[in-house]
């Protein structure tokens, strides 16, 4: 027996709401009022996701039927007669006409649409242009789509060899279980190329990761060369073509949803796709691997409170109705301003940036941009993110006071090491808590400092236009009188020596600007350039993982060590490295390992995921390799190997800091 029909109040906006206990997932019972309260709970992660972009959906009226039977859906562009008059909306020249999308930036308009049955929200990798003309993307997206005899273990396979190349091309692309079988790559753009531009390069990408692993993956849309491999679908930049968004709900038989995960969970041989109750789960807990890709303009109308404090869904029984409400506002609200951006620079580059040079430490945090009115500070994040409940001593009473009618300040939360250098590591402790009791312990356990470095407005005047060094003037006046955890560091006039002794001292790098440079809000300027210290590595080479798709006939990745303190100099496991290889090199390294072969590990702590497989060697090769940093637990990030160092024996190595 279905439910009656009710007006509710969400965010002051009147909504029929039927049927809430209709089941729309025969398999896990979950019902219409449990999806309705899924999208009003997940508000605060999709709708920046959403905003400025025609929004597709694809309805199931009557269900989403079961795995045997699945139930019938249509997609529709045109935004129904029916719609409430204040859902915005924007028209597209179509062949038959224009038609009308649905621009969804509020949480009514997920709960209407939940109502009218559009679970799968679809939208393209562009936002309209302020003249209401589709603009240029401001992401690309890759479709890893699995054939028939593939699984997620080997589509995440192919998204790491993605990763590697798209990271070479300066981008950041971050993994999205699709909901349905496959894993969506995003990648954030500056919006300066055409969609064909877009599609173009995507294209040529997925034919070099079908030239090198030609057993792993396919560019060909023909289903009949997909048996046992990834394909490449790169069609989706397209400007006409749409994909499932980020945190939408798929009309698969359980309740799955597009869910944005880690590069690390990727690695986990058990990979599945995730459903809402997971999704919320996460999301409670401060999860959002997307953050990086929301747009840096979207309106601070969001609701900005934590996923954690919106209404929660009930369980998957028909007769349990969700609480449709909006989350509550966190309290007051100021636009944002999106960050300025550095280019990857050389130190030739940073030196002809001006003449002596201006450079400051690369920091290792969380940049913060800083508004300052109504006597309290405001925090986001460089994607919007409102992040003023998490660091109190920054902006809740009590905390330091600018002497200023209002200003806006640019900079970065840091937290210190026992040794005084920043560390990202430490950091993690605070940068995703949402709950006061946690916050708070955390502000003892983890002190942090924001290190300002620039100024954009005082007392109501805009000073982007200004140059540099005048801006950082005002700046250090501002501030002069405050004491931590506000700090203004310090500029240095030498490139060379100010990277010499940022690696003496273990640091990320440093940043070189022109001081004659404008404030480009979310622009990334040539007027900046940072330098990054690529360090390196010895290590003793204890185990294979045997290698899959192209590489089955050589090895995966070799698992590496390094002597601990004396005198015992018993080895520690640092981690395993899988790129830089040529083909040479590998048969090279598995002729060279071959009689090496011991039953068993020549060390202790080798992680379960990494031994599963392991073949196991006698420690005495030692190579090289470039990584990122040490993680806390002592494992090298983002390591690639370098080559053998035949001249070194396991005795000689030392542990670089």
């Amino acid at each position: 027996m279905v439910g009656e029909a009710q007006v509710v109040q969400v965010d002051g906006r009147r909504l029929r709401i039927t049927n809430l206990d209709k089941v729309v997932y025969p398999e896990t019972g979950t019902t219409k009022g449990e999806v309705i309260a899924y999208y009003s709970a997940i508000a605060p992660l999709l709708l920046p996701l959403l905003d400025g972009r025609p929004v597709t959906r694809k309805r199931w009226v009557e269900g989403v039927g079961t795995a045997d039977a699945p139930a019938d859906a249509f997609f529709t562009k045109q935004l129904e007669p029916g719609a409430p008059e204040w859902i915005p909306r924007q028209a597209i020249q179509h062949s038959d006409g224009p038609k009308e999308y649905p621009l969804v930036e509020d949480v009514p308009t997920l709960v209407w649409l939940a109502q009218v049955a559009a679970i799968e929200l679809h939208v393209p990798q562009w936002r309209f242009a302020p003249d209401g003309l589709p603009g240029r993307p401001d992401r690309l997206v890759l479709d890893l789509d699995p054939g028939p005899g593939v699984g997620l273990a080997q589509c995440a396979e192919v998204a790491r060899i993605a990763r590697g190349i798209l990271s070479h091309m300066g981008l950041d692309p971050l993994p999205v279980t699709s909901g349905s079988k496959g894993i969506h790559l995003y990648a954030a753009l500056p919006g300066e190329q055409t969609s064909h531009e877009i599609s173009a390069v995507v294209k040529e990408l997925a034919r070099l990761i079908e030239n090198d692993h030609p057993d792993l993956a396919t560019s060909v849309m023909s289903k009949a060369v997909r048996g046992g491999k990834v394909f490449l679908d790169w069609s989706q930049n397209n400007g006409k073509k749409t994909t499932i968004s980020p945190y939408s709900l798929r009309g698969r038989a359980q309740p799955w949803v597009a869910a944005p995960r880690t590069w690390e969970e990727l690695d986990d041989p058990d990979l599945a796709q995730l459903d809402l109750d997971e999704v919320l789960a996460r999301a409670a807990d401060g999860m959002d691997p997307l953050a990086t890709l929301r747009p840096e303009d979207v309106a601070s109308s969001v609701p900005a409170a934590a996923v954690a404090e919106a209404p929660a869904p009930p369980s998957h029984r028909v007769g349990r109705h969700p609480r449709i409400t909006a989350a509550p506002a966190s309290g007051t609200t100021a636009a944002t301003v999106a960050p300025m951006l550095a280019e990857n620079g050389t130190p030739a580059l940073a030196r002809a940036l001006s003449d002596p040079s201006w450079v400051e430490v690369k920091w290792d945090g969380i940049r913060a941009m800083g508004t300052w009115t109504d006597g309290r500070m405001l925090l986001h994040a460089r994607r919007g993110t409102d992040i003023t409940a998490r660091y109190p001593e920054l902006t809740a009473d009590g905390a330091p006071f600018l002497p200023a009618s209002d200003a806006v300040v640019d900079g970065e939360i840091v937290a210190f090491d026992a040794h005084g250098r920043p560390s990202f590591s430490l950091l993690q402790n605070r940068m995703h808590l949402t709950r006061p009791r946690e916050i708070e312990r955390e502000v003892v356990r983890t002190p942090i400092v924001y290190m300002l470095f620039d100024l954009l407005r005082l007392d109501g005047h805009d000073l982007t236009s200004m140059p540099l060094h005048q801006r950082r003037t005002l700046l250090e006046d501002l501030v002069a009188d405050l004491d931590a955890p506000v700090q203004v560091p310090p500029v240095f006039d030498d490139v060379d020596a100010a990277l010499a002794a940022s690696e003496q001292f273990g640091l990320e790098g440093v940043v070189a600007k022109d001081p004659a440079s404008r404030y480009r809000p979310g622009l990334r300027s040539p007027a900046w350039l940072k330098l990054k210290h690529t360090r390196m590595q010895e290590a003793v080479i204890v185990g294979i993982r045997p290698g899959k798709g192209d590489r089955e006939s050589t090895l995966g990745s070799l698992l590496l060590a390094v002597p601990g303190p004396s005198p015992a100099r018993e080895l520690r496991y640092v981690g395993r490295v899988g790129t830089g290889f040529t083909e040479r090199i590998l048969r090279d390294l598995l002729a060279r390992l071959e009689p090496l072969r011991v039953p068993s590990a020549p060390l202790d702590g080798v992680p379960a995921l990494d031994a599963s497989d392991a073949l196991w060697v006698r420690p005495e090769l030692v190579g090289e390799v470039e990584f990122a940093n040490w993680t806390p637990d002592g494992v090298l990030r983002h390591a690639r190997w370098r080559g053998l160092r035949p001249d070194k024996t396991p005795d000689e190595i030392v542990v670089e800091p």
